[in-house]
């Protein structure tokens, strides 16, 4: 995979490198900013990008603009967007519209170096990978005032593990069940949601990000 990074620490940025290089991944830039990652993604366009929510100059919300301006710019460009902490205002604007080829992380995910590529594969290759924690915390944010109250414990584990993007069959085998099993609580949840009739992959998204505004 063409693979571009931006972060801002010199020593977890030279590691990513490393470590990417390793994988067999060609590493076509990794610069300290959103700006130079704008205008590195201008002169040649990389399959994914790693990037930073903090940077400079402010080290507040550049990455993420750098992030949401690549989504509007070049969408076919895939985005894994890491952070320190679960910034629940970033996580619901860059979910908040195609998620397709997105991912939220956690840096000490990174830590563990294969979730961290699995992520990056995952991503790369079109789906999604959402940190498991941000996914709780959203859900916790979300659930005392709209349907996602209604669903059962199970229920809610699924939607957990969906939002991450892990497949139904990979939920079976996380939770220990049938393939089946997991299909029939999919289908409720939807139900719940009053996501029966809305077509595609994005039914799975939905599930989780249409009641992040609330």
């Amino acid at each position: 995979m063409r693979v571009m990074l931006a972060e801002d620490s010199a020593l977890l940025r030279e590691g990513l490198v490393r470590l990417l290089k390793e994988e067999g991944h060609d590493v076509l830039a990794a610069v300290g900013d959103g700006d130079a990652l704008l205008e590195a993604v201008t002169r040649e366009r990389p399959d994914a990008v790693v990037v930073d929510v903090r940077m400079p100059p402010t080290h507040t919300d550049e990455g993420l603009r750098a992030a949401l301006e690549l989504r509007r710019r070049w969408p076919e460009v895939k985005v894994l967007v890491l952070s320190q902490y679960v910034e629940k205002k970033y996580a619901t604007e860059l979910m908040s519209g195609s998620i397709d080829g997105v991912g939220y992380l956690l840096k000490d995910r990174v830590a563990q170096v294969g979730d961290f590529l699995d992520a990056l594969d995952r991503v790369g290759a079109g789906g999604t990978a959402f940190d498991p924690e941000v996914v709780r915390q959203l859900l916790a944010r979300t659930s005392h005032a709209d349907p996602l109250a209604q669903l059962t414990a199970r229920e809610r584990q699924v939607l957990e593990l969906m939002a991450q993007g892990l497949t139904n069959a990979s939920i079976a085998q996380s939770l220990h069940v049938s393939q089946s099993a997991v299909e029939k609580h999919v289908n409720a949840l939807f139900d719940k949601l009053a996501l029966s009739h809305t077509t595609g992959y994005s039914r799975r998204v939905l599930a989780v990000l249409r009641y992040l505004g609330s």
